[in-house]
């Protein structure tokens, strides 16, 4: 695995940056270069190397070409992978973005917009002074990107494995190609906002994490997380035990069971959304804790007419199509899952995950049909459980 460092993607006259030719008619890539963590030092990008978190103490401007690019990228079992981590195995094409975007908006009916905090901590209170905000595992960049329209005086900044190709990028927001995992020292006491949303699967040390997260927050700043356990739970709320032997369903279950052992033979942390209150709890720097278990339908299954069960139902049917693009791409290759899909998306993302960490394709496809025929049925009473964590750093 090489290691790739921080690229900048960002439109010209962004507030991070000098100003740049806006008669270009290509995009820009920026090395970032806090030089806080520092491991090569480079002045040019090529499709062979992107140089990580350069020494020098002002971003160098690239052209974001094809090639450059397309090194962001490989194709595995029909989808198009990010090619900087062996962690994270979730496709990272226009298919996955669109996904993400949906999911996005499922989120946001349950959860809300924002957590309460966030508009004071964003709210301007010194002249000159800028807030900040960073997404962490940014995906489509749909969260960020409303908090840069929101806040135009904010400073935000979406990190991910791939760039963020979008056409309509806010001047307050720029795009950034890190894996977070070697590290966030770069960002220690950068910002007032971080927020992270299911990137458990990419994540080796979700414990360790958090603790770096909270150094990249500045006194009083919010630190936002959300993850999915990847368990699916009875009409009882309580977890449903799996048995691959046995030829009795539900069968979704076992997709999420396969699923679970490729993530751990990856090295993602699959077991951090149980752990995200007590860490947050734990940690000395964090006041103000807040935790929400948000539970979600796996398909519209609930009967009547009534407000709340067409709510529910209506969260379900989103939640089914989004896990059953995932079950379909991932029998392909269990060795990378989305993010957190319907029932199309997630099955269909995921079958690059589960094939690609050994598990027998005849196995797959025989627990992916019968997952997907339980999910359009919709008669099975099923949960899936997300759990969300928010918390402030201490004012000094």
């Amino acid at each position: 695995m090489r290691n790739y460092d921080s690229v900048l993607l960002a439109r010209p006259m962004s507030p991070f940056h000098d100003a740049v030719d806006d008669q270009s008619d290509t995009s820009s890539i920026y090395s970032g270069s806090s030089g806080r963590m520092s491991q090569r030092s480079s002045s040019s990008a090529t499709t062979q190397d992107v140089e990580m978190r350069s020494l020098s103490p002002s971003p160098s401007l690239y052209s974001m070409t094809d090639s450059l690019i397309a090194s962001s990228y490989r194709q595995e079992y029909g989808r198009n992978l990010q090619a900087h981590s062996e962690v994270y195995r979730l496709p990272a094409d226009e298919e996955e973005i669109e996904r993400l975007n949906k999911q996005h908006e499922m989120f946001k009916k349950v959860m809300g917009k924002y957590p309460p905090p966030l508009d004071e901590v964003l709210r301007d209170t010194i002249p000159g002074e800028p807030k900040r905000c960073v997404d962490l595992g940014c995906g489509s960049g749909a969260w960020i990107l409303e908090v840069a329209h929101d806040y135009p005086n904010c400073q935000c900044l979406a990190v991910d494995l791939v760039p963020m190709q979008n056409t309509d990028m806010p001047e307050n927001c720029r795009s950034e190609v890190d894996d977070i995992n070697l590290g966030l020292q770069h960002y220690y006491g950068d910002f007032d906002v971080v927020h992270t949303r299911l990137i458990c699967t990419g994540i080796t040390d979700y414990a360790g994490l958090v603790d770096q997260m909270v150094m990249t927050l500045r006194p009083g700043g919010l630190l936002d997380m959300t993850e999915y356990n990847f368990l699916i739970y009875d009409h009882n709320k309580q977890p449903i035990q799996v048995n691959l032997q046995s030829q009795q369903g539900p069968f979704l279950p076992k997709w999420m069971h396969l699923a679970q052992i490729a993530i751990r033979q990856r090295g993602g942390d699959v077991e951090a959304a149980h752990h995200l209150h007590n860490w947050v709890t734990e940690h000395p720097d964090l006041s103000d804790i807040s935790y929400k278990p948000l539970w979600f339908q796996a398909s519209p299954w609930r009967q009547g007419n009534d407000p709340y069960t067409q709510t529910e139902n209506e969260v379900g049917e989103v939640m089914r199509e989004d896990l059953l693009v995932s079950l379909s791409k991932s029998a392909l290759s269990l060795t990378r899952l989305p993010r957190f899909l319907s029932s199309k998306a997630f099955m269909k993302a995921g079958r690059p995950l589960l094939l690609g960490t050994g598990v027998p394709e005849h196995l797959v496809n025989a627990i992916e049909e019968r997952a997907r025929a339980e999910l359009l049925e919709a008669r099975t009473p099923l949960y899936l459980l997300v759990e969300n964590v928010y918390a402030r750093r201490r004012p000094w």
